[in-house]
C-alpha cells in the first residue's frame, strides 16, 4: 500500500474529503500501480484518464460508507447544522 494515501472517512478525517484530497490520493495511486511519478508523453493520457476514474470511484465509495452514529450522507442531504 502506498503510504502516502491517507484515510478520507471521518472519523479519521474530521470533516468531508475535498475535491483536491480525493485527486492526491487517486494520483498517488496510480503513480504506485503504474510505477511512474509522471508518464512518458505517451502514457499522458492514460494515465490522466486513470486518474480520474479512481477520484470519481473514490468519491462514490466515500459517498456510500455508513460510518456507525453518522449513517450514510448522500450528495442530495444537507449538511448538519453546526
Amino acid at each position: 500500500m502506498c503510504r502516502s494515501i491517507k484515510t478520507l472517512r471521518p472519523p479519521v478525517l474530521p470533516e468531508e474529503a475535498t475535491e483536491e484530497e480525493i485527486r492526491a490520493a487517486a494520483l498517488q495511486y496510480v503513480r504506485k500501480v503504474s510505477g511512474f511519478r509522471a508518464p512518458a508523453a505517451h502514457n499522458k493520457e492514460v494515465f490522466d484518464r486513470a486518474v480520474d476514474v479512481v477520484a470519481q470511484a473514490t468519491a462514490e465509495l466515500l459517498d456510500g460508507l455508513e460510518i456507525r452514529g453518522q449513517g450514510r450522507r448522500s450528495a442530495e442531504e444537507p449538511e448538519p447544522a453546526a
